[in-house]
């Protein structure tokens, strides 16, 4: 495994009515919903290192510390940048910005951990 501390990432994405806080149940409004963006947030933090992985290994989520700033509404947006600010054994602690076509939308912190896929499905299911 070659996963580095300072490692970037961005990817982008269109907010649709699937990520509105009215589809999510989080909300009424037809804006992009916060379980959305963590869930975009994540993705952009497991897909920054899976190519460094070794085959059979995979990261799960653990922890996110989000403030979700400003609402974005349908048919915008939005970049998730990501960089890997400390590898601690299987620990991988992410510093994440989320910005929409005006500005920052959120921020915070997200923690994942390296696993073995099988190993790890072997043990929820005991």
């Amino acid at each position: 495994m070659n996963i580095k501390e300072g490692t970037k990432f961005s990817q982008i994405k269109k907010v649709t009515e699937e990520d509105s806080a009215n589809k999510y149940g989080s909300g009424t409004l037809e804006v992009f919903a916060t379980p959305a963006m963590i869930s975009f947030i994540e993705n952009t933090c497991k897909n920054s290192v899976e190519g460094c992985l070794d085959q059979g290994f995979t990261t799960v989520g653990t922890e996110v510390s989000i403030k979700h700033i400003k609402a974005t509404p349908i048919g915008m947006e939005v970049v998730c940048t990501s960089e890997l600010i400390e590898v601690k054994g299987k620990k991988l602690v992410f510093s994440v910005e989320v910005v929409d076509e005006e500005g920052k939308i959120g921020e915070g912190l997200h923690k994942r951990y390296i696993v073995n896929s099988e190993d790890f499905l072997k043990n929820t299911y005991k």
